[in-house]
């Protein structure tokens, strides 16, 4: 089986790269902690490194999946945000999750944005969604400023998720959204700013 080629984005202040071994212990720690309620978790040993292999395998399976999220002027890493699309999902999803102790900067809105955009005008793809337990308002909040909407018509996985339902590439075309997050990821990376009452990713 050939081994997929994983790209590497790169934006104001992030690198987004394939995930690695090295980078387990942070996925580990978080998918072991509290912060993981929403995604399955908290999870023990053996869960954490099956999802995380489950990370790898998914591009070599999908021909696409979760970049590690890196800070350029210190190479760490701060969570992860891509496509996911395992077996069960009814919609190719777009998906992220920042370690605790790195929330609260905005790494998350401009990973994924930047994730959303390569998924979109690199691998074709003409729409996403994002599955969301309705408990989770960071993530809702975020999904919305993407411009994601709630589509309740859509099939969720189980029951109990949420279904967001992303713009197309033609509606991000009309630059009104995408503008509005330009405009607040240059918020975040202006060192002089402190949020105050946003959401915390």
């Amino acid at each position: 089986m050939s081994v997929v080629t994983i790209p590497t984005l790169e934006t104001k202040r992030l690198f987004l790269r394939s995930p690695e071994p090295q980078d387990y212990p942070d996925f580990k720690a978080t998918f072991s902690s509290y912060r993981s309620r929403f995604m399955g978790g908290p999870l023990n040993k053996y869960e954490a490194w099956m999802l995380y292999a489950a990370e790898i395998g998914h591009w070599n399976i999908r021909g696409f999946g979760m970049w590690m999220i890196h800070e350029k002027t210190t190479g760490e890493t701060l969570g992860m945000a891509g496509g996911w699309f395992p077996a069960g999902w009814p919609e190719r999803e777009i998906a992220w999750i920042i370690w605790p102790e790195k929330s609260g900067h905005g790494y998350a809105l401009e990973a994924t944005h930047a994730a959303r955009h390569h998924l979109y005008h690199e691998m074709g793809w003409d729409g996403a969604v994002s599955y969301i337990d309705p408990k989770n308002l960071d993530s809702i909040r975020l999904a919305e400023r993407l411009g994601a909407v709630k589509d309740k018509e859509a099939a969720t996985i189980d029951g109990s998720d949420a279904v967001y339902r992303h713009p197309s590439p033609d509606r991000l075309k009309s630059g009104q959204i995408a503008d509005g997050i330009a405009l607040e990821i240059s918020h975040y990376c202006d060192p002089l700013f402190k949020p105050k009452g946003m959401p915390v990713d």
